[in-house]
């Protein structure tokens, strides 16, 4: 929260935090962030983070009581922009819905007629049967 509201660095726009990795002595953290935006963009929020570790920092200590301090490192996190662009790839390769019920429809209606030849050819092999 303190990101989004105190952090007064024009750099730090668009930020989510998406994930954060305490060390086992609560020393150190790994931030990850995503940032909307391009690679420049996101590279400039990346240097305006750095640049707050300090507040932040100063933010944690007041609202936690450990004897240290962990130091804020921040990392972008690719994951969201991979799983967009997973998303793009899909899209564009499997059909969408409007075609899928398209191609069903067309499925059935071509099983009805085949259905609708087979019933009259038994009914044709039952007549010479008899």
């Amino acid at each position: 929260m303190a990101i989004l509201t105190q952090v007064r660095d024009p750099r730090v726009k668009d930020v989510t935090v998406t994930r954060v990795e305490m060390a086992p002595d609560m020393r150190s953290a790994k931030v990850s962030v995503s940032v909307m935006g391009s690679p420049a963009k996101q590279e400039l929020a990346l240097r305006g983070l750095a640049n707050s570790a300090g507040f932040l920092q100063s933010q944690i200590a007041e609202r936690i009581d450990t004897r240290y301090i962990p130091r804020l490192r921040f990392e972008l996190d690719r994951g969201v922009k991979h799983s967009l662009e997973i998303a793009r790839v899909l899209g564009e390769v499997l059909p969408t819905a409007v075609d899928a019920e398209a191609g069903a429809e067309a499925s059935r209606t071509d099983n009805s007629s085949l259905d609708g030849d087979l019933s009259q050819q038994t009914d044709d092999d039952a007549e010479g049967l008899a």
